[in-house]
Parts: C-alpha cells; sequence; structure tokens
C-alpha cells in the first residue's frame, strides 16, 4: 500500500514537473522571439542610420570639393575639420586651403555650411525655457506735448533711451516669467564608427557613378546573416539596403 502511495506521489511530482517545464517553454516561446524581433529591428535602423550619415558625408564633402570620395574616413576627417574651422571662426568662408591630417585640401565653404552641417547631423528637439521679461515705466519729456509723459519700454531699449536727451527718470520696473517653448538641434559629429556595419563589422561599400556625379552607400551584407540563439531560436538579417543619389531602398 505504502508503495503505492508512493509511486502515485512521484507520479504527480513528475506531471507537476511537466507542467512547470511547460509554462516555462511556453514563457520562452513567446518572449525570447519577440525580443530577437525588437533586436533585429534596431540593428536595421542603426545601420540604416550609419548608411545615411555616410551618403550625407558625401554630400558635405561633395559640396566642398566638387568631387566624392570612396574613403569614407577621409570624407568625414575633412567635413568635420571645416565644421571646427567654421565654429572658430565665422568668416572661415569661400576658397581655403586647409590642413588635415598633415595634408593640405583646397576646399570651397558656402555661406550657412554650420547650420546645414548641425541640422544634418542631430536630433530635433524641444525645451520648454523660463523667460523673465522685464519692463520698465520711464519718464520722458515729449516735446509735442511740451510736457513729461510715461513709456512703457522694454528692458532691451534702456539704454537708448536713457541716452536720449528727453529722458527724464526711471519710474518704475516689473519683471514677468513665462514659458516658451523652443525647437533646436542637439548635434553630432560623424565618426568613423559609423562606417562599419553593427551586425557584421564590415565597412559599408561606397561607389561613385562613373559620370562622378553620384554616390551609393551600400550594405556590406549580400546574403541573409545568421545567428544562432538559446539553442532552438536564431537571430535573422537581410540586406539593409542602399542609399543611391540620396534616394533610399527603404522608403
Amino acid at each position: 500500500m505504502e508503495k503505492k502511495l508512493s509511486n502515485r506521489q512521484f507520479r504527480s511530482d513528475l506531471l507537476e514537473l511537466f507542467i512547470v517545464l511547460g509554462f516555462i517553454f511556453m514563457i520562452i516561446t513567446i518572449y525570447v522571439p519577440k525580443a530577437i524581433w525588437e533586436e533585429e529591428t534596431l540593428v536595421e535602423e542603426k545601420s540604416r542610420f550609419n548608411m545615411q550619415n555616410i551618403f550625407d558625408v558625401e554630400s558635405f564633402y561633395n559640396t566642398l570639393t566638387d568631387s566624392f570620395n570612396v574613403n569614407g574616413a577621409w570624407a568625414i576627417n575633412l567635413v568635420n575639420a571645416v565644421r571646427d574651422s567654421v565654429m572658430a571662426d565665422s568668416t572661415y568662408l569661400g576658397e581655403r586651403v586647409l590642413s588635415v591630417n598633415g595634408m593640405d585640401v583646397a576646399v570651397d565653404i558656402p555661406k550657412g555650411f554650420d547650420v546645414d552641417f548641425d541640422t544634418t547631423f542631430g536630433f530635433p528637439k524641444v525645451r520648454r525655457d523660463t523667460i523673465v521679461d522685464t519692463t520698465y515705466t520711464i519718464a520722458m519729456f515729449l516735446e509735442d506735448l511740451g510736457r513729461n509723459d510715461t513709456i512703457f519700454i522694454q528692458h532691451k531699449k534702456l539704454a537708448e533711451f536713457q541716452a536720449n536727451p528727453n529722458f527724464v527718470s526711471l519710474i518704475a520696473t516689473e519683471s514677468k516669467e513665462r514659458s516658451e517653448l523652443t525647437n533646436y538641434y542637439d548635434s553630432y559629429q560623424p565618426d568613423e564608427s559609423m562606417l562599419v556595419c553593427p551586425l557584421t563589422n564590415e565597412p559599408y561599400k561606397i561607389t561613385i557613378a562613373d559620370d562622378k556625379t553620384s554616390a551609393r552607400v551600400a550594405s556590406p551584407i549580400t546574403n541573409l546573416y545568421k545567428e544562432r540563439r538559446y539553442l532552438i531560436f536564431s537571430f535573422n538579417a537581410h540586406n539593409h539596403g542602399y542609399i543611391n543619389d540620396g534616394i533610399s531602398s527603404w522608403d
């Protein structure tokens, strides 16, 4: 009798174990593939972000030198060097000879290059600023009226009115706070890490059209890329596309 009870308890415990393992396996089959799909999407977005940056660098390089360059690292260094020079001296425009890594390069820097750079290599953001508006009440002698009169002016105008011979006195000051939304770009500089695919660590393929008028940036992935995950799952990635003469394959 005790042996039968022992066998029954063993089967019951074994059944509970299978139920728990089955439940765990069901959770894994639901959430692990989802996590892998999200990773695949993130890598694809990162790869396409890199390709867009490389093409933008080539576009700026073409603006500066009237040519493209399959050496992405050199193009990045030149474009960044020009941006740094314009930041240091806003009048650093037009035809210049710039020294980059010990080499002299002739460039033609257009007006507004710094603004184009910051908006291209930057993330648009919005912030809320608190602004203090100060209003002054002053007394001025008005010749047309032949008497003093009060005028309300902004803070930035005070010095101008005080320099006026008809200025009489400062009567009162009032400050008010207001909230204002400001659009801005969180800028960054492209770097050489963007030249390689985040998945394969192979360089993107930069080619120039036969007529030298356009450039193409393409993913190094040519066949299906697979990585085994958790024995029974796999990470899969197809070609992440290309950008040819400003037109991306994923649009």
